[in-house]
């Protein structure tokens, strides 16, 4: 179940969204988003790792990470930012094509049509709103259709982002460090 903390709002059809208000400066938020030895601490749920973290921060630079779970699976998450605005926005691909293929065939069992990658290129929206002494983070992440959104809701991935922005949430400076209490 998602935290107290996460705001899972009402979406189009084909969109996920949630947001939490951070006590961190935008810039910190940001900058636990784009460099990767810090995005490698936090990304993925509690008990995942991600021993792969590339980022090239700019518009057409690829990015890449590798998510380890308990048991060892790897999940590997590519893309390309498509826009970078500094401690603002960013907007990037997702691609989950080379996830195990156990991972493959529920996204297809629960609506996804391509053989290949039936998740389909996602996009995600992401950005670092001033709110009062902090940062209202909001992910926005849209699919080819809402069949793949249902088939990823229905493996998790309201859990998955809430676990990842408690990681998130813990990384960050404390707010008497950063100076926002």
């Amino acid at each position: 179940m998602p935290t107290d903390e996460s705001i899972i709002e009402p979406a189009a059809d084909d969109e996920f969204l949630i947001s939490r208000a951070l006590k961190a400066t935008p810039a910190e938020v940001f900058r636990a988003w784009t460099e990767p030895a810090l995005m490698a601490d936090w990304w993925g749920p509690h008990t995942f790792t991600n021993p792969v973290c590339e980022v090239d921060l700019r518009p057409g630079g690829a990015w890449r990470i590798v998510m380890r779970g308990p048991e060892g699976d790897e999940y590997p998450i590519t893309g390309v930012y498509r826009d970078v605005a500094t401690d603002e926005r960013l907007v990037f691909t997702m691609d989950c094509s080379e996830h195990p293929v156990e991972w493959h065939e529920a996204v297809r069992a629960n609506g996804g049509k391509s053989a290949a990658n039936p998740a389909g290129e996602m996009v995600s929206l992401v950005t670092f709103d001033p709110a009062g002494r902090g940062t209202s983070l909001t992910i926005r992440t849209r699919f080819e259709t809402p069949a793949i959104r249902e088939a990823m809701l229905a493996m998790g991935m309201t859990d998955g982002w809430s676990q990842s922005l408690d990681r998130l949430e813990k990384l960050l400076p404390a707010p008497e460090r950063n100076g926002l209490e």
